[in-house]
């Protein structure tokens, strides 16, 4: 499913990066904003020993830690001026360990409405230039205006 969208702010891409800037739990984990556009985010996190579980791959909390945060930047780009953005549900498939050299989770907007916005997020490993599907998480952010 692919479908275009406006964004309603048209500052909505410094909007975003700035955002992202100002998450110290990105800069501390090593994540990387590869790619934003309106209804779309791409982000990517090298391999690294330090946040894996017991088999040595990429622990379940770090797949859905990089989905929920490309998935939120996905829904945070068709937002208003002024707004926030929060997760209030996801579901996530593991489909296959998460061993490789790089980790992306790619976001797309499915529906993008007044408040709530339903987002698809593949996650997949990239393993010697093989790319490698590993998740699959539908989710649903909330679009905090300023009281």
């Amino acid at each position: 499913m692919s479908a275009t969208f406006e964004p309603r702010d048209p500052d909505w891409e410094a909007r975003c990066l700035a955002s992202f800037e100002k998450q110290p739990i990105c800069k501390t984990l090593g994540i990387e904003l590869t790619g934003v556009e309106p209804g779309f985010c791409e982000m990517r996190i090298p391999f690294r020993a330090d946040l894996t579980q017991q088999h040595g791959f990429f622990h379940a909390g770090m797949v859905s830690m990089l989905a929920d945060n490309a998935g939120g930047y996905a829904a945070y780009s068709l937002m208003p001026a002024g707004a926030e953005v929060l997760a209030v549900e996801f579901k996530i498939n593991l489909m296959a360990p998460a061993k490789g050299d790089v980790m992306v989770a790619r976001a797309r907007v499915v529906k993008s409405g007044r408040t709530l916005t339903v987002c698809q997020i593949e996650v997949a490993m990239i393993d010697g230039g093989v790319e490698k599907d590993c998740a699959l998480m539908q989710q649903t952010t909330i679009c905090l205006l300023p009281t």
